[in-house]
C-alpha cells in the first residue's frame, strides 16, 4: 500500500467552519515495527493543502527510529526521532514504507484513537 492509498483510506477530515478543516491520519506502522506519523491538510506541511485524493508532499513526524531516507527534511537534525519533517515527497515516503516491509494494516487501530 502506498502512502496516498493509506491517506485516502484512513484520513479523517472535519470541517471547523466553512473553508477551514482539520484532519487526522493514524500513524503508519510498518511490518518491521517502524512507526511514523504522516499528516496532510491545511495546518500541515503538505502539498496541496486541500483535501484531495493524491498528495505530492506530506508532513512526517516522530519516527520510531532514525530514517536516513528522510533525514534532510528534519526540522531538528540533532533529534531525528523527536522532530517533524516538512514537505517530504510522497514518493520518498513510499520508499521508507517499502524499506520497512510495507504498512501493517492490522496495526492501524493501535494508534488511531
Amino acid at each position: 500500500m502506498k502512502i496516498n492509498e493509506f491517506i485516502r483510506k484512513y484520513n479523517k477530515v472535519k470541517t471547523l467552519v466553512p473553508g477551514m478543516t482539520s484532519s487526522f491520519c493514524p500513524h503508519v506502522i510498518c511490518k518491521d515495527g517502524f512507526k511514523m506519523s504522516v499528516q496532510v491538510g491545511q495546518s500541515n506541511y503538505s502539498t496541496p493543502k486541500d483535501d484531495v485524493d493524491n498528495y505530492e508532499e506530506a508532513e512526517v513526524g516522530y519516527p520510531s527510529e532514525e530514517e536516513t531516507l528522510i533525514a534532510k527534511y528534519a526540522e531538528d537534525t540533532t533529534k531525528l526521532c523527536d522532530t517533524v519533517y516538512g514537505f517530504v515527497p510522497c514518493s520518498l515516503i513510499d520508499r521508507v514504507i517499502e524499506k520497512h516491509g510495507g504498512i501493517d494494516e492490522t496495526q492501524v487501530h493501535l494508534l488511531s484513537k
